[in-house]
Protein backbone atom coordinates (compact mmCIF):
# COMPACT_ATOMS: atom_id res chain seq x y z
CA UNK A 1 0.00 0.00 0.00
CA UNK A 2 1.24 3.47 -0.85
CA UNK A 3 1.17 6.10 1.89
CA UNK A 4 1.43 9.83 1.25
CA UNK A 5 1.59 12.83 3.55
CA UNK A 6 2.83 16.39 3.68
CA UNK A 7 5.03 17.66 6.50
CA UNK A 8 4.50 20.99 8.25
CA UNK A 9 7.21 22.60 6.13
CA UNK A 10 5.33 21.62 2.96
CA UNK A 11 7.57 18.70 2.01
CA UNK A 12 5.66 15.80 0.42
CA UNK A 13 6.46 12.19 1.28
CA UNK A 14 5.40 8.96 -0.37
CA UNK A 15 6.18 5.42 0.72
CA UNK A 16 5.10 1.98 -0.45
CA UNK A 17 4.73 -0.52 2.39
CA UNK A 18 5.53 -3.76 0.58
CA UNK A 19 5.22 -5.79 3.81
CA UNK A 20 1.67 -4.68 4.66
CA UNK A 21 0.04 -8.08 4.08
CA UNK A 22 3.15 -10.14 4.71
CA UNK A 23 2.71 -9.91 8.49
CA UNK A 24 -0.38 -12.08 8.16
CA UNK A 25 1.40 -14.45 5.77
CA UNK A 26 4.36 -14.81 8.13
CA UNK A 27 2.16 -15.55 11.10
CA UNK A 28 0.07 -18.03 9.13
CA UNK A 29 3.29 -19.76 8.08
CA UNK A 30 4.42 -20.07 11.71
CA UNK A 31 1.12 -21.29 13.11
CA UNK A 32 0.57 -23.53 10.09
CA UNK A 33 3.64 -25.71 10.62
CA UNK A 34 1.85 -28.04 13.11
CA UNK A 35 -0.85 -28.54 10.49
CA UNK A 36 1.85 -29.47 7.99
CA UNK A 37 3.07 -32.08 10.48
CA UNK A 38 -0.45 -33.49 10.69
CA UNK A 39 -0.76 -33.50 6.90
CA UNK A 40 2.50 -35.46 6.62
CA UNK A 41 1.12 -37.95 9.12
CA UNK A 42 -2.10 -38.47 7.18
CA UNK A 43 -0.28 -38.65 3.83
CA UNK A 44 2.33 -41.18 4.94
CA UNK A 45 0.23 -43.17 7.37
CA UNK A 46 2.87 -42.84 10.07
CA UNK A 47 4.48 -40.38 12.43
CA UNK A 48 8.13 -40.96 11.59
CA UNK A 49 8.43 -38.13 9.07
CA UNK A 50 7.24 -35.59 11.59
CA UNK A 51 10.45 -36.22 13.54
CA UNK A 52 12.38 -34.22 10.98
CA UNK A 53 9.94 -31.36 10.52
CA UNK A 54 10.81 -29.28 13.62
CA UNK A 55 14.61 -29.13 13.20
CA UNK A 56 14.24 -28.91 9.45
CA UNK A 57 11.93 -25.91 9.61
CA UNK A 58 13.56 -23.93 12.43
CA UNK A 59 17.19 -24.78 11.84
CA UNK A 60 17.35 -25.27 8.07
CA UNK A 61 14.41 -23.94 6.05
CA UNK A 62 14.03 -20.52 7.72
CA UNK A 63 17.80 -19.77 7.97
CA UNK A 64 18.28 -20.80 4.33
CA UNK A 65 15.41 -18.55 3.21
CA UNK A 66 16.85 -15.76 5.34
CA UNK A 67 20.25 -16.24 3.69
CA UNK A 68 18.96 -16.10 0.13
CA UNK A 69 16.29 -13.41 0.64
CA UNK A 70 18.76 -11.27 2.56
CA UNK A 71 18.17 -8.28 4.79
CA UNK A 72 15.65 -5.47 4.60
CA UNK A 73 17.03 -2.22 6.02
CA UNK A 74 14.33 -0.02 4.57
CA UNK A 75 12.85 2.59 6.92
CA UNK A 76 9.73 4.64 6.18
CA UNK A 77 10.28 8.42 6.37
CA UNK A 78 9.31 9.69 9.81
CA UNK A 79 6.23 11.66 8.60
CA UNK A 80 5.04 8.45 6.88
CA UNK A 81 5.80 6.45 10.04
CA UNK A 82 3.35 8.66 11.91
CA UNK A 83 0.64 7.87 9.35
CA UNK A 84 1.40 4.14 9.50
CA UNK A 85 1.30 4.23 13.30
CA UNK A 86 -2.20 5.70 13.19
CA UNK A 87 -3.43 3.07 10.70
CA UNK A 88 -5.47 0.47 12.68
CA UNK A 89 -4.83 -2.18 10.02
CA UNK A 90 -1.53 -3.25 11.55
CA UNK A 91 -2.89 -4.00 15.00
CA UNK A 92 -5.86 -5.82 13.47
CA UNK A 93 -3.32 -8.10 11.83
CA UNK A 94 -1.90 -8.90 15.27
CA UNK A 95 -5.39 -9.64 16.62
CA UNK A 96 -6.00 -12.04 13.73
CA UNK A 97 -2.67 -13.75 14.38
CA UNK A 98 -3.61 -14.31 18.02
CA UNK A 99 -6.76 -16.10 16.85
CA UNK A 100 -4.70 -18.15 14.39
CA UNK A 101 -2.47 -19.10 17.31
CA UNK A 102 -5.47 -20.40 19.22
CA UNK A 103 -6.53 -22.39 16.15
CA UNK A 104 -3.05 -23.90 16.07
CA UNK A 105 -3.24 -24.96 19.72
CA UNK A 106 -6.75 -26.39 19.35
CA UNK A 107 -5.90 -28.27 16.17
CA UNK A 108 -2.68 -29.64 17.63
CA UNK A 109 -4.36 -30.88 20.79
CA UNK A 110 -7.11 -32.55 18.79
CA UNK A 111 -4.52 -34.27 16.58
CA UNK A 112 -2.52 -35.67 19.49
CA UNK A 113 -5.60 -36.87 21.32
CA UNK A 114 -7.45 -38.39 18.34
CA UNK A 115 -4.78 -40.28 16.38
CA UNK A 116 -3.52 -42.81 18.94
CA UNK A 117 0.06 -41.68 18.43
CA UNK A 118 2.91 -43.45 20.18
CA UNK A 119 4.22 -41.37 23.09
CA UNK A 120 7.40 -40.38 21.25
CA UNK A 121 5.40 -39.08 18.29
CA UNK A 122 3.06 -37.17 20.59
CA UNK A 123 6.01 -35.51 22.31
CA UNK A 124 7.55 -34.51 18.98
CA UNK A 125 4.24 -33.16 17.73
CA UNK A 126 3.78 -31.10 20.88
CA UNK A 127 7.38 -29.89 20.55
CA UNK A 128 6.58 -28.62 17.06
CA UNK A 129 3.40 -27.04 18.35
CA UNK A 130 4.89 -25.46 21.47
CA UNK A 131 8.05 -24.01 19.96
CA UNK A 132 6.14 -22.46 17.07
CA UNK A 133 3.41 -21.18 19.36
CA UNK A 134 6.01 -19.31 21.36
CA UNK A 135 5.15 -16.71 18.71
CA UNK A 136 2.01 -16.05 20.77
CA UNK A 137 4.30 -14.52 23.39
CA UNK A 138 5.90 -12.43 20.65
CA UNK A 139 2.44 -11.12 19.74
CA UNK A 140 1.75 -10.37 23.41
CA UNK A 141 5.08 -8.53 23.47
CA UNK A 142 3.80 -6.18 20.78
CA UNK A 143 0.29 -5.81 22.21
CA UNK A 144 1.40 -5.41 25.83
CA UNK A 145 3.13 -2.10 25.14
CA UNK A 146 -0.14 -0.54 24.05
CA UNK A 147 -2.35 1.39 26.44
CA UNK A 148 -5.83 0.78 25.00
CA UNK A 149 -8.04 -1.88 26.55
CA UNK A 150 -8.57 -3.93 23.38
CA UNK A 151 -4.88 -4.44 22.65
CA UNK A 152 -4.09 -5.22 26.28
CA UNK A 153 -6.93 -7.75 26.35
CA UNK A 154 -5.52 -9.45 23.27
CA UNK A 155 -2.10 -9.46 24.95
CA UNK A 156 -3.54 -11.35 27.92
CA UNK A 157 -5.50 -13.60 25.57
CA UNK A 158 -2.32 -14.43 23.67
CA UNK A 159 -0.42 -15.26 26.86
CA UNK A 160 -3.38 -17.28 28.11
CA UNK A 161 -2.97 -19.81 25.30
CA UNK A 162 0.47 -20.81 26.59
CA UNK A 163 0.02 -20.13 30.31
CA UNK A 164 2.63 -17.36 30.51
CA UNK A 165 0.47 -14.73 32.16
CA UNK A 166 3.25 -12.98 34.06
CA UNK A 167 5.22 -12.00 30.93
CA UNK A 168 3.65 -8.61 30.24
CA UNK A 169 4.21 -7.33 33.79
CA UNK A 170 7.83 -8.42 34.05
CA UNK A 171 8.73 -7.44 30.50
CA UNK A 172 7.29 -3.93 30.62
CA UNK A 173 8.24 -2.97 34.17
CA UNK A 174 11.23 -5.20 34.86
CA UNK A 175 13.11 -6.08 31.69
CA UNK A 176 12.76 -2.66 30.05
CA UNK A 177 14.00 -1.00 33.22
CA UNK A 178 17.00 -3.27 33.84
CA UNK A 179 17.84 -4.46 30.32
CA UNK A 180 21.53 -5.10 29.59
CA UNK A 181 22.54 -4.94 33.25
CA UNK A 182 23.48 -7.68 35.72
CA UNK A 183 20.19 -6.94 37.54
CA UNK A 184 18.08 -8.17 34.61
CA UNK A 185 17.18 -11.85 34.63
CA UNK A 186 16.28 -11.65 30.92
CA UNK A 187 19.65 -10.29 29.73
CA UNK A 188 22.15 -13.07 29.04
CA UNK A 189 25.73 -12.65 30.16
CA UNK A 190 28.85 -13.31 28.12
CA UNK A 191 30.05 -16.87 28.74
CA UNK A 192 26.62 -18.01 29.97
CA UNK A 193 25.04 -20.88 28.04
CA UNK A 194 21.37 -20.78 27.10
CA UNK A 195 20.81 -23.65 29.53
CA UNK A 196 22.38 -21.80 32.45
CA UNK A 197 20.49 -18.69 31.41
CA UNK A 198 17.18 -20.56 31.51
CA UNK A 199 17.73 -21.59 35.14
CA UNK A 200 18.07 -17.90 36.00
CA UNK A 201 15.59 -16.30 33.58
CA UNK A 202 12.55 -18.55 33.93
CA UNK A 203 12.17 -18.39 37.73
CA UNK A 204 13.49 -14.82 37.82
CA UNK A 205 10.82 -13.58 35.42
CA UNK A 206 8.05 -15.33 37.35
CA UNK A 207 9.12 -14.08 40.78
CA UNK A 208 9.96 -10.62 39.48
CA UNK A 209 6.56 -10.24 37.86
CA UNK A 210 4.72 -11.11 41.08
CA UNK A 211 6.88 -8.71 43.07
CA UNK A 212 6.28 -5.89 40.58
CA UNK A 213 2.55 -6.55 40.38
CA UNK A 214 2.29 -6.73 44.17
CA UNK A 215 3.96 -3.33 44.51
CA UNK A 216 1.76 -1.83 41.79
CA UNK A 217 -1.46 -3.09 43.37
CA UNK A 218 -0.40 -1.99 46.85
CA UNK A 219 0.17 1.57 45.63
CA UNK A 220 -3.33 1.59 44.17
CA UNK A 221 -4.92 0.20 47.30
CA UNK A 222 -5.75 -3.24 45.87
CA UNK A 223 -5.04 -6.69 47.27
CA UNK A 224 -2.59 -8.96 45.46
CA UNK A 225 -5.21 -11.65 44.86
CA UNK A 226 -7.93 -9.54 43.31
CA UNK A 227 -9.54 -8.94 39.93
CA UNK A 228 -7.13 -6.06 39.39
CA UNK A 229 -4.11 -8.40 39.20
CA UNK A 230 -3.08 -8.54 35.53
CA UNK A 231 -1.19 -11.81 36.00
CA UNK A 232 -4.29 -13.48 37.41
CA UNK A 233 -6.40 -12.05 34.58
CA UNK A 234 -4.26 -13.85 32.01
CA UNK A 235 -4.02 -16.97 34.16
CA UNK A 236 -7.83 -17.05 34.32
CA UNK A 237 -7.89 -17.20 30.51
CA UNK A 238 -5.48 -20.14 30.66
CA UNK A 239 -7.72 -21.98 33.13
CA UNK A 240 -10.82 -21.40 31.01
CA UNK A 241 -9.00 -22.49 27.84
CA UNK A 242 -7.54 -25.59 29.48
CA UNK A 243 -10.92 -26.38 31.00
CA UNK A 244 -12.53 -26.19 27.59
CA UNK A 245 -9.95 -28.53 26.10
CA UNK A 246 -10.46 -30.99 28.97
CA UNK A 247 -14.24 -30.89 28.56
CA UNK A 248 -13.85 -31.56 24.84
CA UNK A 249 -10.91 -33.99 24.67
CA UNK A 250 -10.80 -35.44 28.17
CA UNK A 251 -8.44 -34.97 31.12
CA UNK A 252 -5.65 -36.79 29.26
CA UNK A 253 -5.10 -33.62 27.23
CA UNK A 254 -3.83 -31.71 30.28
CA UNK A 255 -0.25 -33.10 30.30
CA UNK A 256 0.05 -32.30 26.60
CA UNK A 257 -1.23 -28.77 27.18
CA UNK A 258 1.29 -28.25 29.99
CA UNK A 259 4.14 -29.61 27.85
CA UNK A 260 3.05 -27.32 25.02
CA UNK A 261 3.27 -24.31 27.32
CA UNK A 262 6.67 -25.35 28.67
CA UNK A 263 8.09 -25.56 25.17
CA UNK A 264 6.63 -22.17 24.31
CA UNK A 265 8.47 -20.86 27.39
CA UNK A 266 11.67 -22.38 26.03
CA UNK A 267 11.13 -20.65 22.71
CA UNK A 268 10.83 -17.31 24.51
CA UNK A 269 13.85 -18.01 26.70
CA UNK A 270 15.95 -18.83 23.65
CA UNK A 271 14.95 -15.53 22.04
CA UNK A 272 15.62 -13.59 25.24
CA UNK A 273 19.04 -15.21 25.42
CA UNK A 274 20.21 -13.93 22.06
CA UNK A 275 18.69 -10.44 22.24
CA UNK A 276 21.12 -8.86 24.72
CA UNK A 277 23.90 -11.43 25.10
CA UNK A 278 26.94 -9.88 26.75
CA UNK A 279 25.84 -6.26 26.26
CA UNK A 280 26.18 -3.94 29.23
CA UNK A 281 24.91 -0.45 30.01
CA UNK A 282 27.59 1.41 31.90
CA UNK A 283 27.08 2.99 35.30
CA UNK A 284 27.33 6.77 35.51
CA UNK A 285 29.02 8.65 38.38
CA UNK A 286 25.68 8.99 40.20
CA UNK A 287 25.37 5.19 40.36
CA UNK A 288 22.58 4.97 37.78
CA UNK A 289 22.90 3.09 34.54
CA UNK A 290 23.08 5.03 31.31
CA UNK A 291 19.85 5.21 29.32
CA UNK A 292 19.08 2.26 27.09
CA UNK A 293 20.19 3.02 23.54
CA UNK A 294 19.93 1.05 20.29
CA UNK A 295 23.47 -0.27 20.86
CA UNK A 296 22.32 -2.24 23.91
CA UNK A 297 20.35 -4.82 21.88
CA UNK A 298 21.44 -7.25 19.20
CA UNK A 299 19.72 -6.50 15.92
CA UNK A 300 19.03 -8.38 12.71
CA UNK A 301 17.21 -7.27 9.59
CA UNK A 302 16.85 -10.70 7.95
CA UNK A 303 13.64 -10.27 6.01
CA UNK A 304 11.86 -13.61 6.26
CA UNK A 305 12.34 -14.33 9.96
CA UNK A 306 11.53 -10.70 10.76
CA UNK A 307 8.18 -11.08 9.01
CA UNK A 308 7.54 -14.28 10.98
CA UNK A 309 8.34 -12.46 14.24
CA UNK A 310 6.47 -9.20 13.46
CA UNK A 311 9.79 -7.34 13.32
CA UNK A 312 10.86 -8.32 16.84
CA UNK A 313 14.36 -8.72 15.44
CA UNK A 314 14.64 -4.95 15.01
CA UNK A 315 15.14 -5.09 18.73
CA UNK A 316 17.48 -2.14 19.03
CA UNK A 317 14.80 0.38 18.10
CA UNK A 318 12.22 -1.40 20.25
CA UNK A 319 14.23 -1.00 23.45
CA UNK A 320 15.23 2.56 22.71
CA UNK A 321 11.61 3.42 21.83
CA UNK A 322 9.28 0.86 23.48
CA UNK A 323 6.06 2.51 22.32
CA UNK A 324 7.04 2.49 18.65
CA UNK A 325 4.85 -0.12 16.87
CA UNK A 326 6.31 -3.04 14.97
CA UNK A 327 5.47 -1.82 11.47
CA UNK A 328 7.69 1.27 11.78
CA UNK A 329 10.61 -0.07 13.82
CA UNK A 330 13.80 1.21 12.25
CA UNK A 331 17.02 -0.37 11.09
CA UNK A 332 20.22 1.33 12.28
CA UNK A 333 23.71 1.09 10.84
CA UNK A 334 25.64 1.48 14.10
CA UNK A 335 24.13 -1.30 16.25
CA UNK A 336 25.45 -4.76 17.14
CA UNK A 337 24.31 -7.32 14.59
CA UNK A 338 23.51 -10.99 14.88
CA UNK A 339 24.95 -13.35 12.27
CA UNK A 340 21.50 -14.67 11.33
CA UNK A 341 17.82 -14.26 12.06
CA UNK A 342 16.49 -15.60 15.35
CA UNK A 343 15.89 -19.20 14.16
CA UNK A 344 19.48 -19.56 12.99
CA UNK A 345 20.78 -18.00 16.21
CA UNK A 346 18.57 -20.27 18.34
CA UNK A 347 20.15 -23.26 16.58
CA UNK A 348 23.58 -21.78 17.24
CA UNK A 349 22.81 -21.13 20.91
CA UNK A 350 21.73 -24.74 21.38
CA UNK A 351 25.42 -25.68 20.97
CA UNK A 352 27.15 -23.40 23.53
CA UNK A 353 30.78 -23.84 22.35
CA UNK A 354 29.73 -22.89 18.83
CA UNK A 355 27.69 -19.94 20.11
CA UNK A 356 30.62 -18.67 22.20
CA UNK A 357 32.97 -19.04 19.24
CA UNK A 358 30.73 -16.95 16.99
CA UNK A 359 29.32 -14.41 19.44
CA UNK A 360 32.05 -13.71 22.00
CA UNK A 361 34.29 -11.99 19.42
CA UNK A 362 31.30 -9.87 18.43
CA UNK A 363 30.72 -8.87 22.05
CA UNK A 364 34.39 -7.94 22.42
CA UNK A 365 34.31 -5.89 19.23
CA UNK A 366 31.24 -4.08 20.58
CA UNK A 367 33.08 -3.49 23.88
CA UNK A 368 36.17 -2.13 22.09
CA UNK A 369 38.21 -5.07 23.36
CA UNK A 370 37.59 -4.18 27.01
CA UNK A 371 36.14 -7.12 28.91
CA UNK A 372 35.08 -4.81 31.74
CA UNK A 373 32.58 -3.18 29.38
CA UNK A 374 30.71 -6.45 28.81
CA UNK A 375 28.07 -8.13 30.94
CA UNK A 376 30.01 -11.14 32.24
CA UNK A 377 28.80 -14.49 33.58
CA UNK A 378 30.64 -14.88 36.90
CA UNK A 379 31.61 -18.56 36.58
CA UNK A 380 32.95 -17.93 33.07
CA UNK A 381 35.13 -14.99 34.11
CA UNK A 382 38.44 -16.89 34.52
CA UNK A 383 38.04 -18.49 31.09
CA UNK A 384 37.10 -15.18 29.48
CA UNK A 385 39.97 -13.29 31.11
CA UNK A 386 42.39 -15.95 29.93
CA UNK A 387 41.01 -15.68 26.42
CA UNK A 388 40.51 -11.93 26.18
CA UNK A 389 42.70 -10.49 28.93
CA UNK A 390 41.88 -7.51 31.13
CA UNK A 391 41.22 -6.97 34.80
CA UNK A 392 37.94 -8.11 36.35
CA UNK A 393 35.07 -5.76 35.62
CA UNK A 394 32.64 -4.33 38.11
CA UNK A 395 29.77 -6.65 37.16
CA UNK A 396 29.47 -10.22 38.40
Amino acid sequence: MRFATTAQDGTSFQYNDAKRWLWLVGGAWTFGVPYVAAAIFFATGGALWTVFLLPLHIFVIVPVIDYFVGEDRDNPPEPIAEVMTADPFYMRMIHILVLLGYASVIGGMWFVMSQNLPVWAGVITIAILGLHNGTLITLAHELGHKTNKLDRFFAKLSLGAVGYGHFMVEHNLGHHKNVSTPEDCASARMGESVYAFATRELPGAFLGAWRIEGERLKKRGHKLFSRHNEILQSNAITLVFAGGLIAWLGPQVLPWFILHGALAYWGLTSVNYIEHYGLLRQKMPNGRYELCAPRHSWNTDHTFSNIMQVQLQRHSDHHANPMRPYQVLRSFDDVPRLPSGYPGCIALAAIPPLWFRVMDPRVMKWADGDLAKANIHGPARPRLEQRWGGAPGANA
